[in-house]
């Protein structure tokens, strides 16, 4: 058995294999849950219900989705160039630090003035910190995913010292937390009087813009160059580091947005469990989207809805949790498996 390349596929070919990995993933999960002894149409049930079945779910999964699609872009950004940054986790908590430094109190400026440097100032935090594993590999070849995966737990350290030093609440009853931002530091509610902030939108016309930079942009073009051939794309003239360099500043800005939204809007101050892994996960939504930035909100709106609904559907029906952990891993698997079955087909000798 061999696979070959199929050159031009169709469009049912494209998205058939990833219908049926999802399908799949479902069947997988009923079973899972028959084995924990619950009835598995009754989890599935709850987990839709937990996840879009009232105000309060809908808004929780949105509120669980924002940092998701952040994080799924900086994914999709990057390994749409075959720069494999898998330290999205760390550049979302210097996006929350930077934001958390200038925003308690440093900065008192107005809300219209505050609230666009925090983002800005987190992006470029984001950006400089995976602009080292760049320069690491375009100047000495250093393996990015090494270097990305490591500065996770290297930042995350660094943080946990900050938290139990500098940057503790000296109000905050001896845990380990950053003091609040203050009011002018917050993002608005999108409704009054509901949890959805505006962080949510600003995930949105993150989401389209890069979709604009990859389809409508130089820098796209380069981008899409640089990862389907990059001795090609060189030959070509394309300055293939410069675009590599490009490409990481702009992943880890989208991920430190991510940071700034959870603190600027959600949580108002900076803990060690700030994230439960966000930066990770988004390489999921990431891979589900099949790297398009649009993809990349549906797929955080289903990963997030997995999450929410698995809390919900544990509670009810005494289903463990991690049934959800489960579900997302078999769907990255086979959506891989799929992507693959999009591009080639089985041959036998």
């Amino acid at each position: 058995m061999r696979l070959e390349p199929i050159e031009n596929p169709t469009m049912a070919r494209k998205v058939l294999p990833v219908v049926l990995a999802l399908v799949t993933t479902i069947v997988i999960a009923s079973l899972l849950a028959s084995v924990a002894g619950a009835n598995p149409f009754s989890v599935l049930g709850l987990i839709l219900k937990g996840a879009f079945g009232s105000k309060f779910a809908i808004l929780e999964t949105l509120n669980r989705a924002t940092p998701l699609i952040f994080t799924g872009l900086a994914a999709a950004v990057a390994f749409r160039a075959k720069f494999w940054n898998i330290g999205a986790e760390a550049q979302l908590y210097a996006g929350a630090l930077v934001t958390v430094v200038l925003g308690t109190g440093l900065l008192p400026w107005p809300s219209f003035a505050l609230l666009p440097l925090l983002a800005i100032a987190a992006i470029l935090a984001g950006a400089v910190l995976l602009l080292v594993p760049a320069l690491l590999k375009t100047r000495f070849g250093v393996d990015e995913v090494v270097t990305t995966l490591l500065f996770n737990f290297i930042f995350l350290l660094f943080i946990s010292m900050l938290l139990e030093g500098p940057l503790k609440d000296p109000m905050g009853m001896g845990w380990p937390k950053s003091a609040r931002v203050i009011a002018e530091a917050r993002l608005p509610r999108i409704f009054e009087g509901l949890r959805v902030h505006w962080g949510f939108a600003l995930a949105i016309i993150s989401a389209v813009a890069i979709w604009v930079i990859q389809t409508r942009s130089t820098l796209g073009f380069e981008m899409r160059a640089v990862g389907l051939n990059k001795d090609a794309a060189a030959f070509a003239g394309i300055p293939v580091n410069l675009v590599l360099v490009k490409t990481a500043l702009l992943s880890g800005g989208l991920a430190a947005l991510g940071g700034f939204s959870e603190v600027a809007g959600l949580k108002g101050s900076l803990t060690l469990d700030l994230s439960p892994g966000f930066g990770y996960t988004g390489i999921i939504v990431a891979m589900l989207a099949l790297l398009n930035p649009i993809g990349v909100i549906v797929a955080a709106l289903f990963v997030a809805g997995v999450f929410v609904g698995a809390d919900s559907m544990s509670r009810a029906a005494d289903v463990p949790t991690y049934l959800a952990d489960i579900m997302l891993a078999t769907a990255l698997l086979l959506v891989v498996l799929a992507i693959m079955l999009t591009r080639f087909r089985v041959v036998r000798d």
